[in-house]
C-alpha cells in the first residue's frame, strides 16, 4: 500500500489559512455589532431646576450632546451610577428637599465622586468633594480623628448651605451649580466682566463649561435608563443597609475594641462610619457623635 505524505510546510500553511479565515470571520462579526451602534437624538426640551435649557442655541445643544454620548457609551461607569443611586439617593433626596434645594442637585454628587467617598489629588474628600477649608466654612468638622466630609448626611447638609448661598449671590440654580466647580467669587467676577446673567451665555474654563451639562446629561440618563440602553434588574441594585444609632460622648482609645463591644468588627464600624479617620477618637470636649451600627446583613 502506498503512503502519501503531506509536506510539513504545506500543512502549516493550510493551518495558517484556516486560522486566518476564522479570525476574519470573528472580526467581521465584531464589526457588524459595532456598526449596529446608533445615536440617540438629543431631547427637544430639558430643564435644570425648572430652568429651561436653551437647546435652540447651537453650542448649548452640542455641549449637551457631548455629555450624553460620553455617559451613554461609558457603560460600566454609568451602570455603577445607576446601582449606587438606588442605594444613596434615598439618603440625599430628603435632605435636599428639607433645605429647599432642587432635587437635581443630587446629580452633583454623582459627577463629583461617582457616589463614593472619593479622594482627589487636590485634597477634596467625600461624596461632595469638599476641600478642608470650605468644609469647615459650611459647618463640617475636619480634625485629626474626625472628618465629616465622609459623613454623607452632614456633608449633604453642608452642600445645601453652599448651594443656597450660591443661588442667593448669583441669582440662578444653574449658576449655583457651576460655582460648585469653580467657586462663587469666580463665577460672580466672570458675570460682571462679560456682562451676562446666566450660565448658558457665560464663557468659562473647559471643566466648568462642561459641568452643568454633565449634571443634566447624567440626570437625563438615570431618569430614563432604558431609553439609553441601560437595563438593570431590581435585584442587581445596591441596597442601603439599615442601621441603629449609638451615641458616643467621650474619647475612644481603641475603636476595634469599641466595635467588638457593639457586636461588629472594626472593618464594619469604619464602613458605616467612614468619618472616623483613625484607630481612635479624640473627644476632649465631650461632643456627642452618632455611630451607625448595621442591624443585619453587613
Amino acid at each position: 500500500m502506498k503512503r502519501f505524505l503531506i509536506p510539513v510546510g504545506v500543512a502549516f500553511s493550510a493551518l495558517l489559512l484556516f486560522v486566518y479565515a476564522n479570525s476574519a470571520s470573528i472580526i467581521n462579526k465584531t464589526n457588524a455589532i459595532l456598526c449596529d451602534l446608533h445615536l440617540i437624538p438629543t431631547p427637544e426640551q430639558l430643564f435644570f431646576a425648572e430652568e429651561a435649557v436653551p437647546l435652540h442655541i447651537v453650542d448649548v445643544k452640542e455641549r449637551l450632546d457631548r455629555e450624553l454620548l460620553v455617559n451613554t457609551y461609558w457603560q460600566s461607569n454609568t451602570f455603577l451610577f445607576i446601582k449606587r443611586a438606588h442605594k444613596y439617593f434615598p439618603v440625599i433626596e430628603p435632605i435636599l428637599k428639607k433645605n429647599g434645594v432642587p432635587d437635581e442637585f443630587k446629580y452633583v454628587a454623582v459627577i463629583e465622586s461617582g457616589l463614593t467617598n472619593a479622594i482627589s489629588p487636590a485634597g477634596a474628600r467625600g461624596f461632595w468633594q469638599f476641600m478642608p477649608e470650605t468644609a469647615k466654612e459650611y459647618g463640617l468638622e475636619v480634625s485629626a480623628t474626625v472628618d465629616e466630609r465622609y459623613h454623607l448626611e452632614k456633608a449633604t447638609e453642608a452642600a445645601c448651605r453652599y448651594f443656597i448661598a450660591a443661588k442667593n449671590r448669583l441669582g440662578s440654580w444653574s449658576l449655583a451649580a457651576a460655582s460648585y466647580n469653580v467657586g462663587i467669587k469666580s463665577v460672580a467676577t466672570r458675570l460682571e466682566e462679560q456682562q451676562v446673567n446666566n450660565y448658558y451665555d457665560l464663557l468659562l474654563p473647559e471643566e466648568t463649561a462642561r459641568y452643568v451639562f454633565r449634571i443634566i446629561a447624567v440626570k437625563e440618563i438615570l431618569e430614563n435608563p432604558v431609553k439609553y440602553g441601560f437595563i438593570v434588574n431590581q435585584q442587581d441594585m445596591y441596597k442601603l443597609i439599615h442601621t441603629k444609632k449609638t451615641a458616643v460622648d467621650t474619647s475612644v482609645g481603641n475603636l476595634a475594641l469599641l466595635a467588638k463591644s457593639l457586636g461588629i468588627n472594626y472593618k464594619i464600624l469604619k464602613i458605616h462610619n467612614p468619618w472616623l479617620r483613625e484607630k481612635n477618637l479624640e473627644n476632649k470636649g465631650n461632643k456627642v457623635y452618632i455611630l451607625e451600627i448595621p442591624l443585619e446583613g453587613y
